[in-house]
């Protein structure tokens, strides 16, 4: 981890370059594809836009692929920012989104929507069901909480106990849906997580809720950076110390229910980015959330052209391919953590 004397200016080389490298991402990944486009024709598609239906090339910049790769940016910026948020509530270095099941309940959301035919027959019915299903979760767990003393313990402890339940509930609905393989099918590469047929719709339906959420925990960051001392301390320096896990926690549910709506069930990029970006800004949270957001996106856009050409034509599940990467780093971290930090 960086001294805390790190200077302003290595925080602003590290966001130039964590920035930099997440729009050459994106420039990438709209030029590779099963149709090439050479990266002169995507920056023209960029500057110009489409000259009409025979400019195949800016169509397939356009229409196709650069949406996806704006969804992977916000999916994984959201995700990352979340996993930052959580480490610190819980001053956990494991924590990540599906600790407090809010992923889970999204994901059960989500498959009772495609399991019903609701989303077959209304295509906003997937992303709103999976919102409701963060929502319902998240709203459990705040009464839980308030049952107790309202520590982090709690709130830890009541996620795990929702996100059984909630993985419970969706692999019902599995055992339920392979009697129709279609159904089956599609409920299974959802859950595996993926960003194929994305459009600007979905970059539309995750931008304005992903930057709320973005833009309230960025509010709470020099309170969270308090809490980290432990509750005492920060009561002692006036932080409103359970109000203010709670309204991260909302936020969290947010990005994370939002992320899981418009890029499936896609794990352990709220464990991978917050750890890398911390190395580059330090543990300051006013720095070190916004790193996650440009680390964790740039992150999911490479992992998405990797899943979308490593076995061309075929195309690899995105939770795959994260997962390939997170479950390792999980495992060292574990293995690195002492008792007491992992309890």
């Amino acid at each position: 981890m960086l001294p805390a004397r790190q200077t302003l200016r290595q925080s602003w080389v590290a966001f130039t370059f964590l920035a930099a490298l997440g729009a050459l991402a994106i420039a990438f990944a709209a030029s590779v594809g099963a149709v090439h486009v050479p990266l002169s024709g995507t920056l023209a598609a960029f500057a110009h836009g489409s000259r009409g239906e025979g400019d195949w090339m800016s169509l397939v910049v356009l229409r196709v692929r650069l949406p996806r790769a704006i969804v992977a940016y916000l999916v994984g910026g959201a995700l990352a920012v979340s996993g930052g948020v959580l480490q610190g509530v819980f001053r956990n270095p494991l924590a990540e989104p599906g600790v407090l099941g809010v992923s889970n309940g999204a994901a059960l959301g989500a498959v009772l929507a495609i399991f019903s035919g609701l989303a077959a027959r209304m295509p906003a019915a997937l992303p709103l069901a999976a919102c409701a299903g963060a929502v319902v979760v998240t709203a459990m767990l705040l009464a839980i909480a308030s049952r107790g003393t309202g520590g982090a313990g709690t709130l830890l402890l009541a996620g795990v106990g929702l996100a059984n339940l909630a993985a419970a509930g969706t692999t019902l609905t599995i055992s339920l849906a392979l009697a129709n393989y279609d159904v089956g099918r599609q409920v299974l590469q959802w859950l595996l997580g993926g960003l194929e047929a994305r459009t600007w719709a979905q970059v539309a339906m995750g931008t304005a809720p992903i930057l709320a959420a973005l833009a309230l925990v960025l509010s709470d960051a020099r309170k969270l950076d308090a809490m980290l001392l432990g509750d005492a301390t920060a009561v002692a320096v006036g932080v409103a110390v359970v109000r203010v896990r709670r309204r991260l926690v909302v936020a969290t549910a947010v990005l994370t229910g939002i992320a899981v709506a418009i890029g499936g069930a896609i794990g352990f990029v709220g464990l991978v980015a917050p750890h890398v970006t911390r190395r580059l800004v330090g543990a300051g949270h006013a720095r070190l959330l916004p790193a996650c957001f440009l680390g964790g996106g740039a992150f999911l856009v490479v992992a998405d052209v990797v899943a979308r050409t490593l076995m061309a034509p075929q195309e690899l599940r995105l939770g795959v391919i994260t997962a390939v990467v997170g479950a390792p780093f999980f495992l060292v971290l574990l293995l690195r953590q002492r008792p007491a930090e992992v309890a």
